[in-house]
């Protein structure tokens, strides 16, 4: 595929999503319908739509990499995929039935409510930051991969690239938020779901094998390892550590975020959202084993055919090995669907994770939800103001990972990122299980600054302290504990 290809499609890829926003938002571009879609979203779009959001481009370039990596990790990750299916039904039963009874905008609320303003502020705060590092490095990963493929040969700057790419989002999320991107996700979800079954039969296609064929050579690979029961103390692919760190990080990083939740929220009532919670678990969990199968497959295919990892700055990079094969080993309409699904599964990411920031911001710092507040005439566009200015900042964040240019810096700094989760959850269960105990308000800051610190010195000491054992996604468990043991310290009895 040429340069000037993969431009024209995400040229007519845009052009379509623009227009569908200007359709949605034509007639209401309220902070209600930016905020909560009107409370008036179909279950089954909203379920399908978080396939999209949930999956982003990390998972589509990074999970098929992941199967062949020097580090033998095969098909490791779907055990991570179970442990997050757990967590969605502990969501789906537990956070989203007192969500909507507290009929919630913010999710945050539920804090102010029962720690107090502190606790409220601080809580939203760890998500607006969680969620800009997070967003931000999935959005710069793939940049990466549109700048090498298409934007070089131009002689675009890496940062003129990040600009249009948030443009972009900006165009087509500032007026309808969430109403629009519940239609849009749902589009750019058909193209991310159908570029993985097109990419399964292309690679077979090529490899002349029939499904059935291939499903048994992926079998009897090298590749497809799934339960690691091995070296408990030392093994990061320890079937329990990928289970429970999976379980937890999606209670915390899904049911405990505002911008999943948000989505959530905007169903009619509990019933169609746990319903479309369910609908969107199963699916996310096929579609993951199907992932891992292409990964296997890219494999097969690169060895049979003599293709080498990609090497970036003299480092194999195993994420660009999926773009590598459909760009320049295989014909035109393989690397559209790839190209397709790609920018689908980046950008429903992005553009719901900016919608997400904003209300946060609106609603937790500007109080826009506030009765005595509704009816001011600025609201609508101080909310265009702070839309402008997140995507601003997702800009200078990408262009600082970019000027880092080390792979292992800017993994540790998505690994703590993910850290500040742990308060969050630590948070939550307080609240949840402690209920005759409240807290000393204006501590809770101090509490959540010091558990990441906390954590993250217990796991670079870990080989020390706990006998040569190594934590992997579980470590948001004992993040999450070390602020409950330290919230208990600050807490008091409640005043009836």
């Amino acid at each position: 595929m040429s340069p000037i290809t993969i431009l024209s499609i995400i040229i007519v890829y845009f052009g379509v999503l623009i227009l569908i926003s200007r359709i949605v938002s034509r007639n209401d571009s309220s902070n209600d319908t930016f905020f909560k879609a009107n409370k008036n979203s179909k279950w089954y779009l909203v379920a399908f739509g978080m396939i999209g959001t949930a999956l982003s481009g990390v998972t589509f370039i990074s999970v098929p990499g992941e199967v062949g990596a020097p580090s033998g990790e095969q098909f490791k990750y779907f055990q991570f995929i179970l442990g997050n299916a757990l967590g969605f039904i502990i969501i789906a039963k537990v956070l989203l039935p007192l969500y909507y009874r507290l009929n919630l905008t913010s999710i945050y609320g539920y804090i102010e409510g029962r720690l107090g303003t502190y606790s409220y502020k601080t809580s939203a705060m760890i998500f607006l930051i969680s969620r800009t590092i997070g967003s931000a490095f999935r959005l710069y990963l793939v940049v990466i991969v549109l700048q090498r493929y298409v934007f070089d040969a131009f002689g675009v700057p890496f940062w003129v690239t990040v600009l249009i790419s948030l443009l972009l989002i900006f165009a087509y999320t500032y007026k309808g938020g969430l109403k629009t991107i519940i239609i849009t996700d749902s589009l750019q979800t058909f193209f991310l779901v159908s570029s993985v079954f097109f990419t399964i039969y292309f690679i077979c296609d090529s490899l002349n094998l029939s499904l059935p064929q291939a499903f048994e050579t992926v079998k009897q690979s090298n590749y497809s390892k799934i339960f690691f029961f091995e070296d408990f103390i030392g093994s990061r692919f320890h079937f329990v550590k990928q289970v429970v760190g999976g379980m937890f990080v999606t209670i915390a990083m899904v049911g405990l975020d505002q911008d999943l939740m948000q989505k959530n929220l905007s169903c009619k009532n509990i019933g169609e959202a746990q319903k479309n919670m369910f609908t969107f678990t199963g699916t996310f969990v096929v579609i993951n084993l199907f992932f891992l199968g292409v990964g296997a497959l890219l494999y097969i295919y690169a060895s049979q055919n003599g293709i080498a990892v990609p090497m970036v700055d003299g480092k194999s990079r195993t994420d660009l090995l999926f773009p590598e094969i459909a760009f320049h080993h295989l014909t035109l309409i393989p690397g559209v669907v790839f190209l397709l699904g790609l920018t689908a599964a980046t950008f429903a990411t992005t553009d719901s994770a900016l919608t997400a920031l904003t209300t946060s911001f609106c609603v937790d710092f500007l109080n826009m939800d506030k009765p005595e507040n509704a009816a001011n005439t600025h609201n609508e566009r101080t909310r265009h103001f702070v839309h402008i200015s997140f995507s601003l900042l997702m800009f200078l964040v990408i262009v600082v990972f970019n000027a880092i240019n080390d792979a292992s810096v800017v993994s540790m700094i998505f690994k703590i990122a993910s850290y500040t989760y742990g308060p969050l959850l630590g948070l939550y269960s307080f609240g949840l299980f402690m209920k005759k105990l409240t807290v000393k308000d204006k501590l809770v800051p101090l509490v959540c600054i010091a558990s990441p610190l906390i954590t993250l010195y217990l796991s670079l000491n870990s080989a020390t302290f706990f006998g040569s054992y190594v934590f992997d996604n579980e470590l948001i468990v004992v993040n999450a504990a070390i602020t409950f043991v330290l919230l208990l310290c600050i807490s008091k009895r409640v005043k009836y």
